[in-house]
């Protein structure tokens, strides 16, 4: 075929699903032009008619602000509302095929149901046929026909569905069903480790009335009209050797608080306290560390394993002597990498490897506090196990306090001792993880854990949710009401709701 006749069939008759949005989208191009190209060149669209459509499109994959976001560059997106842009793009024409390689693996796990909940109709109404490529079984429990597995560029086992997951005869498909993390509503959270909050316990980590907010500014002289309010007071405590996970939806503001606390993020007001060590919003940060979702972004190509290690202790004024190389070589056998590492460079590892020389650097400092944002969200679900089950021993051993950010129920529930829930920048339940999974209070608690996907939920029906997301720009001077708390127990609270 030709190149006109192959631009004529993409996106038209085929649609594509990236799993990396960043490095699909054109990080110079608005959102709307990029969507708009496609109803340019399949539909005939032009000006306000493509405009349009594009802002129908957004409005479908649930991006609040649609009109607003349009005129956006990726680079002002989360990962979660970028993947969903691309999900936009791939089904803007109704394209008879569909390819989707892992389109929900930065989405949280209610956007992610509303998403298959969108295939699933689309797939209804316009029988548009789709080949699903993804490393999570729930989601091929909730929307695959026929399953093939795979297992390095062979097809060692395919069939039905019910089949596959029931009676699974190729030991790599056994053992992927073996490693899925299964959700059980709070009855197989962590019991080890945990230290309980009394009056002579001083917090790894306090964070005080956390503001993060961003200004609008209109074009006329630069004037703010109003802000976005991704955090709105925030509070939590993380005590030596716990696990607080914080989950919410893509844009909630689970991943700007972590920010903050890192000073990557400028607070607008808040107080954070690692130890006896204070810092105000307009103080640097902590010595906190943090591993990053992306463990192919967060290492620099360029540099050796050594170098990478290095980097923390030269940031800190320290040097690189005998000392901190033999703590290279002690961190590399701990996370389960050869010594021979340090002379290699990035691309020589598997995205699990790298990820385990990102836990390596961020304990380069022998951190008390860990903040772990997505770590494994990009990881398939062996590796996935395997890497939390090293955090797990290397919280015992060091004593690490962990704030784990996620989106994923199944992960938080294994690793998790207390569970904080954020919604639209707000703290809206937070309690003990079984606690919280097992009798949540809140409505939005429960959403989240209705959606998540299990290989038990088969072809389950989600309804689609078309109401808009709450939208997080807030007027110049608005303040939100003070909140008011309902108690549950010892260690439970929910924030009550209108």
């Amino acid at each position: 075929a030709t190149e006109p006749q192959l631009t004529g069939i993409r996106g038209a008759e085929i649609g594509m699903i990236f799993q990396e949005p960043m490095t699909s989208l054109n990080p110079v191009l608005t959102i709307g032009s990029q969507i708009e190209e496609s109803f340019r060149l399949h539909r005939g669209l032009t000006g306000r008619q493509a405009t349009a459509a594009a802002k129908d499109a957004l409005d479908r994959v649930r991006i609040p602000d649609a009109a607003r976001r349009l005129k956006y560059t990726p680079n002002q997106l989360s990962g979660g509302m970028l993947q969903r842009v691309m999900i936009a793009m791939a089904l803007a024409c109704n394209p008879r095929l569909l390819i989707a390689d892992e389109p929900t693996t930065a989405l949280d796990v209610t956007v992610q149901a509303q998403i298959m909940a969108l295939l699933a109709e689309l797939k209804r109404e316009t029988g548009m046929s789709m080949i699903f490529i993804t490393h999570d079984i729930g989601l091929v429990a909730g929307i695959a026909d026929k399953v093939m597995v795979m297992q390095n560029g062979q097809a060692v086992e395919q069939g039905e569905l019910n089949q596959i997951l029931d009676n699974a005869q190729h030991p790599y498909t056994q053992h992927l069903l073996q490693d899925v993390p299964h959700f059980t509503n709070g009855s197989t959270t962590r019991s080890d480790g945990r230290r309980d909050k009394d009056a002579s316990t001083e917090p790894a980590l306090k964070v005080d009335g956390l503001v993060v907010r961003f200004p609008l500014k209109s074009s006329f002289f630069s004037r703010a009209t109003g802000a976005v309010h991704a955090v709105d007071g925030v509070d939590f405590d993380l005590m030596p050797g716990e696990t607080l996970a914080i989950v919410g939806e893509s844009g909630s503001g689970k991943s700007t608080t972590a920010r903050a606390v890192l000073g990557l993020v400028r607070s607008t007001r808040g107080s954070f306290s690692v130890g006896a060590r204070k810092a105000s919003a307009e103080q640097s940060a902590l010595p906190v560390q943090m591993v990053f979702q992306n463990p192919y972004a967060s290492l620099n190509p360029r540099l050796s394993i050594e170098s990478i290690l290095a980097e923390p202790v030269i940031a800190t004024g320290g040097r690189v002597n005998v000392a901190a190389k033999a703590r290279m070589a002690s961190l590399l056998k701990r996370v389960g990498l050869p010594k021979n590492s340090l002379e290699r460079y990035p691309h020589e590892f598997s995205g699990g490897q790298r990820q385990r020389l990102c836990i390596a650097r961020a304990l380069m400092l022998n951190p008390s506090v860990v903040v772990l944002d997505e770590a494994v969200s990009a990881l398939d679900v062996s590796v996935q196990a395997k890497v939390l089950e090293l955090l797990v021993d290397l919280q015992s051993e060091f004593g690490l306090a962990y704030l784990f950010i996620s989106h994923d129920m199944a992960v938080v529930e294994r690793i998790a001792h207390r569970i904080a829930v954020i919604y639209a920048g707000q703290i809206v339940e937070i309690g003990d993880a079984t606690s919280v999974l097992s009798k949540p209070r809140h409505s939005y608690t429960k959403k989240l854990i209705a959606a998540v996907p299990t290989i038990d939920r088969r072809h389950e029906h989600f309804e689609l949710d078309t109401r808009q997301v709450p939208s997080l720009v807030r007027p110049q001077g608005f303040e939100p009401a003070p909140a008011r708390w309902e108690q549950f127990g010892r260690d439970h609270m929910a924030r009550a709701e209108a």
